[in-house]
């Protein structure tokens, strides 16, 4: 499986912080946003990422992650591919940036701004459905793409009934939240699709797509797990919050990208040693001696 990060956007809702950065590139505690969700691919195993963003954004994230260019370049042994998306016309439309380069493999996008924590479980859920989506519980459901659901016969799959783009009457409290799951099918249903009022490619529309053919499959986030979709000040700073509480009681770091990486074996243990000695004293360096128990 390969895995996309849709770092574009205009980030007009935490603006006016977004007219210097990418709101991806904003701090959610201890390290840049976009930091959570490549350590979710990484906690999935997922090492083939490709980054699509936008033009002001696109030399941030080169740097960030020590590539020279917009090729496959290996860093904490991702192999890292940068496309641009020159103006937003959905989220669907990265499945057909990415159509050339996913190839026959199955692929995780998830977007840029939204954290997870307790994702891991789902990786066997995904294996044989067409599409799959997470779900979660909130109390604004009208605000997201909502899932109503079903059991699948004989193998209790769980399969969605319906998903709607922010109904005025949800027909459940289960949010699709910002991390979907495909087959190789999905850049081409995805160029079928017909663009909203707003001239977007939707995300629910190629749900849709899968749901027409009774291929997808959904999996649910408990309350033992977290997500954040950090669009807003508001998000971010109860991201920040909930991020710092827990690496201070369980001296465990979330959205450690180089230790994901040493834990799933895509870097030695000197490889991590080197990197760690490499940082300047910072919180981040510190909360990662902590949680990786090296010195």
């Amino acid at each position: 499986m390969k895995g996309i990060i849709l770092a574009g956007g205009t980030g007009s809702r935490v603006w006016p912080s977004t007219k210097v950065v990418s709101k991806q590139l904003l701090p959610v505690y201890d390290k840049p946003t976009i930091y959570y969700p490549l350590s979710t691919l990484l906690k999935l195993g997922i090492k083939d990422v490709m980054v699509i963003t936008n033009g002001s954004a696109y030399p941030h994230l080169l740097s960030l992650f020590k590539q020279e260019d917009g090729e496959s370049n290996p860093y904490l042994g991702i192999n890292f591919t940068f496309k641009l998306q020159t103006s937003p016309r959905g989220i669907a439309e990265a499945l057909i940036i990415a159509e050339e380069w996913q190839g026959d493999d199955d692929v995780c996008l998830i977007l840029g701004d939204n954290i997870f924590t307790g994702i891991e479980p789902f990786t066997e859920d995904v294996v044989g459905c067409g599409a799959h989506v997470v779900g979660y519980r909130v109390s604004n459901p009208w605000d997201y793409g909502v899932i109503e659901t079903g059991i699948a016969q004989p193998n209790s799959r769980k399969v969605v009934k319906s998903i709607e783009e922010k109904p005025k009457d949800p027909k459940s409290n289960i949010a699709a939240t910002g991390i979907y799951f495909y087959d190789n099918t999905a850049g081409i249903r995805a160029r079928d699709l017909t663009p909203s009022d707003r001239g977007e490619l939707e995300i629910t529309d190629l749900n849709k797509s899968y749901l027409n053919t009774n291929s997808l499959c959904y999996s649910e986030l408990d309350s033992n797990y977290a997500w954040f979709d950090t669009g807003n000040p508001d998000d971010l700073f109860a991201a920040s919050m909930y991020v710092k509480s827990i690496q201070d009681r369980t001296q465990t770091m979330i959205g450690c990208i180089e230790g994901e990486a040493y834990k799933q074996g895509f870097i030695t243990h000197e490889e991590f040693i080197k990197i760690k000695d490499g940082m300047p004293y910072c919180s981040y360096k510190t909360n990662m001696v902590m949680s990786y128990c090296f010195d």
